[in-house]
Parts: C-alpha cells; sequence; structure tokens
C-alpha cells in the first residue's frame, strides 16, 4: 500500500502549481513525448546514474509520490519541465531481481493502453559506504580503518515512466471527486481488455499481468485508460506455470482480484488475469470496492445472486450514484460478460480476445461516444 502525497514543486522544477498525486502513479503524458527534453525514440533509454540524480533534486524528500514496502516513486522534473514518474527499487538482491524482472516485461511491450516506460538505470551497482556494524570513525580511529568502507547494499534500479495526469481508476471510481459517468466506465473496460488482449495473444513471448485491479489502471489528459505496474507480470509461457518453490514467495495479485484457482493450485496463467478482469468490471458496474474490509466481503460474492441472473438482477446492482444516466442493456451485457470472467473453472472463461469482441459488440454504444470526444473534456 502506498501512502498518499501532495507534492509542492518548489524551486527545484520549473513548475510553479502544486499538483495532488496518486500512489505509486507512474503517468503518462499526452502532449509531446520526451525523453530528457529530446523527442523520444520507440526504445526506452537507458539513463546514467547522474541524470537520475538530477531530475529528481538528488531524490529531495519533496519530490515523493508515494512510497511502498519494494520502491519509492519520485516526481522527475525533466530539463525541459515536463515531468515523468521515477520508480526507484529498495536496494536489495530480491528486489533488484523483481526489477530486472518487470524491466524485461516493460522493454517488449507498445501498446496505446499500457503506460509507456520512458527509460531505465541499471548502473547503480553495489556501492560503499561505512559499515553499520562499526561505530563512526573518529580522528583516534586507527589509520588503518580511516576511509575504510564496507558494502552495505545491493544494487539499486529505476524505472522512469511518462506523466499521467488524471490519477487512478481507483481513485477515481472510488474517491470524493465526480461521478465517472456510464460510458466513460465502459470506454475503460473496453481498452484495459485490448491491452489484456495484447499482452496474453500480441506479445512473443505472451505476458500475464499478474496484478490487475483499479489501482493499476491509470487514466491520461483524454481519460483514456493506461494499465501499470508490471512488477508481478510473467512471460515466456502460453498457459500457466508452477508456482514458486519458496514459502517465501509473494502472492501474486491483490486482495479481491485475486483467481480463486490460483489460491487453491498456485497455478497462475493468463485466466487468472481475465478472472481479475471480471472483478473490474463489477467495480465499473457497481462502484463497490473489489474488498469489503469492513464486513470481510468479495466483491464477487457479494454480487453472487446477480451473477446467476444478469438479466433480471443487473440493473439492482449499478452504483446508485449513477442515478438514470446508463444503459440498460450495457449493464446487463456487462455484468453477463463479467460473470463468464469469474467462472470457477479457470477453462470456460473467456480469452481476452473473446472478452474484446463481446465489450465491442454489446457496449458500442457507449464506447463509440466516448471515442467521439477527442479532447476527453466533455461529460464522458
Amino acid at each position: 500500500m502506498f501512502r498518499r502525497y501532495r507534492i509542492p514543486l518548489r524551486g527545484w522544477c520549473r513548475r510553479s502549481d502544486d499538483l495532488e498525486l496518486g500512489p505509486a502513479q507512474a503517468r503518462v503524458a499526452d502532449g509531446p513525448e520526451t525523453v530528457l527534453g529530446k523527442e523520444k525514440s520507440s526504445a526506452a533509454r537507458r539513463f546514467g546514474w547522474a541524470e537520475i540524480e538530477s531530475v529528481t533534486g538528488k531524490f529531495a524528500p519533496h519530490a515523493v509520490v508515494g512510497e511502498g514496502g519494494s520502491s519509492t516513486v519520485y516526481l522527475a522534473c525533466l530539463p525541459d519541465s515536463s515531468l515523468a514518474a521515477l520508480k526507484l527499487h529498495r536496494p536489495s538482491e530480491r528486489l533488484h531481481r523483481a526489477f530486472r524482472q518487470e524491466l524485461d516485461v516493460l522493454l517488449r511491450l507498445r501498446h496505446p493502453h499500457i503506460v509507456r516506460l520512458l527509460g531505465y538505470c541499471d548502473d547503480r551497482g553495489p556501492y560503499l559506504a561505512p559499515s553499520p556494524r562499526f561505530p563512526p570513525l573518529v580522528s583516534s580511529s586507527p589509520n588503518w580503518l580511516k576511509g575504510f568502507v564496507f558494502p552495505i547494499a545491493e544494487e539499486e534500479g529505476v524505472l522512469v515512466f511518462e506523466y499521467v495526469p488524471n490519477g487512478s481508476l481507483q481513485e477515481r471510481l472510488h474517491g470524493d471527486g465526480e461521478v465517472l459517468p456510464w460510458a466513460r466506465r465502459m470506454a475503460v473496460a473496453y481498452q484495459v481488455a485490448q491491452a489484456l488482449e495484447y499482452l496474453h495473444e500480441g506479445c512473443d513471448p505472451q505476458v500475464v499481468h499478474g496484478d490487475v485491479k483499479a489501482a493499476n489502471v491509470l487514466l491520461d489528459g483524454r481519460m483514456e485508460a493506461k494499465l501499470c505496474d508490471f512488477g508481478s507480470a510473467r512471460a515466456g509461457f502460453s498457459a500457466a506455470v508452477a508456482p514458486p518453490r519458496s514459502a517465501r514467495a509473494m502472492m501474486v495479485g491483490s486482495l479481491g482480484y485475486v483467481d480463486p484457482h490460483y489460491l487453491r493450485s498456485g497455478m497462475v496463467s493468463k485466466k487468472s488475469d481475465v478472472y481479475s478482469f471480471g472483478v473490474l468490471l463489477l467495480e465499473l458496474v457497481t462502484g463497490a470496492e473489489a474488498f469489503d474490509a469492513g464486513r470481510e466481503l468479495r466483491l464477487t460474492a457479494a454480487m453472487g445472486p446477480v451473477l446467476r441472473d444478469p438479466e433480471g438482477r443487473a440493473t439492482k446492482a449499478l452504483d446508485p450514484r449513477l442515478g438514470v444516466d446508463y444503459d440498460a442493456g450495457e449493464a446487463k451485457a456487462a455484468v453477463d460478460v463479467a460473470s463468464s470472467c469469474v467462472g470457477d473453472n479457470p477453462g470456460l472463461r473467456p480469452s481476452m480476445a473473446d472478452v474484446v469482441r463481446m465489450l465491442r459488440d454489446k457496449a458500442s454504444s457507449s464506447i463509440a461516444a466516448v471515442a467521439s470526444k477527442s479532447d476527453g473534456r466533455s461529460d464522458l
């Protein structure tokens, strides 16, 4: 869980406004794409450590966007005053392996609804510093100890992402701001489905995201979806992989979104992403969170009767904040699609290509209406 900060950009960045940024958000820009003030090529750039320090004000505390268990995210100010999100993985052998895994996946990806990697830095090797196991050296220390240093950290890794101005779907859907309109919800669902179809069918090797959830969907300046956070992603297989042998291995996925089949078998697959997408689609329809911590209840469990009878019950489960501003036919179809995605048997779940086709056919009115709003600042 990332803590949220309001970041005053002070003098270190040539912007005078304050920005409120959500947790761990590698956000994507909608203007000209730049890397350190230059037009961006199709390939991610490898940064030097000195450049990384420069664009973060030497990791200034007021540049921190959010913090989690394995990384810290900074707001980076590039020389042309454009902004980027910089994810610094904490130094440890295990986390550096996770960084390499995430980087290896990100370098393969290029899709309009997946957050774009601008660059990375992997040249910060094990560094030396006075050992914490010894007291600070003083003038009376033996000459042979003076200046002696000890390795205290493993390699650090940095990922630099484009800046996305409108936060996460989690914030927009469950926060206190304006209600996300129905048509926009369906368009976001369709865009995330397209991103997952690309990962599952359009990448070689294929990729399983492993942590599809509202907090990992960012919204750009036109309110279009960008899937992010590939820290749990797996590549190089088409069906499933065996669970890691280590009992200390981290669970793939997030509470409320995790495929029950994965919890039972330890097998993660493309159908695990399909399940998580089904939960996300239910969130968009109902406005309810994937897991109700107060009642310790998963959304899929709460929606059981509705999932069994989408035709008769779907409209009763709609987000009440929508009022009458929704398409009843699309609502029933969306719940029907979600029901097929969260089925107990992974083999009977649709592929993401199937989901894309179903949403394109059954929510075409909303998708087309949103697509026609080129500026993205309408009531859609």
